[in-house]
């Protein structure tokens, strides 16, 4: 089989192919990495806060799916089963890097009414090289207890309790979280766009 035709292939039949594929083809696997890599990179970066890492916790990433695609049922999408081992890995890395778990801020029991949403910042800010760069800033300004919920929520997609499980803490901690974190992002972005500089203490 060409690699131009294995480029055609979806997911799921690269992962059949990859899983059958006879010790040293590592074709299958490959193209699923370079279809995927961006992505992982770009969040393993926005998660730990960690340039110089990301590179080699991407890397590791696929090392884990690689060894694991034995166990991956296809109950989800390959992506989405990827998008676990990467937020797994991520938070075990910032867990032994700071050596301590986010603290929960909010009140118990806290109750969100639907009038505190606010839209979601969207991947399409991440489409200009100045944009990204000044996501990155912003970013790398706030703190754990607000960008970690903000990521998980608005670039990985995940739901409100699916983040509440990653992260051990109570739905409405999370909910109001990502309300915070949202309002913090768009002030701190507008700030950067007008030239001020982000004065905003980095809480680890």
């Amino acid at each position: 089989m060409d690699a131009h035709s294995l480029q055609e292939r979806p997911d799921d039949e690269l992962v059949e192919l990859a899983r059958s594929a006879p010790s040293g083809d590592m074709r299958p696997f490959e193209i699923l990495v370079q279809r995927h890599s961006s992505k992982i990179l770009a969040n393993c970066r926005y998660l730990t806060r960690a340039p110089n890492d990301a590179d080699d916790l991407a890397q590791e990433v696929f090392v884990k799916a690689f060894f694991g695609l034995k166990r991956f049922e296809g109950r989800s999408k390959f992506s989405t089963w990827l998008q676990r081992i990467k937020i797994n890995h991520c938070l075990n890395y910032n867990q032994k890097k700071h050596g301590k778990h986010m603290v929960d801020v909010e009140a118990p029991g806290m109750e969100i009414e639907a009038g505190l949403y606010h839209e979601a910042l969207g991947e399409k800010n991440l489409e200009s090289l100045d944009q990204r760069r000044r996501i990155e800033k912003v970013l790398d300004s706030m703190s754990d207890t607000l960008r970690i919920p903000l990521l998980l929520r608005d670039l990985d997609g995940l739901a409100y309790q699916e983040i509440a499980d990653q992260l051990a803490i109570g739905l409405s901690a999370v909910k109001m979280r990502i309300k915070r974190a949202r309002e913090e992002f768009r002030e701190l972005y507008d700030r950067l766009g007008r030239g001020e500089p982000l004065d905003r203490e980095r809480r680890a």
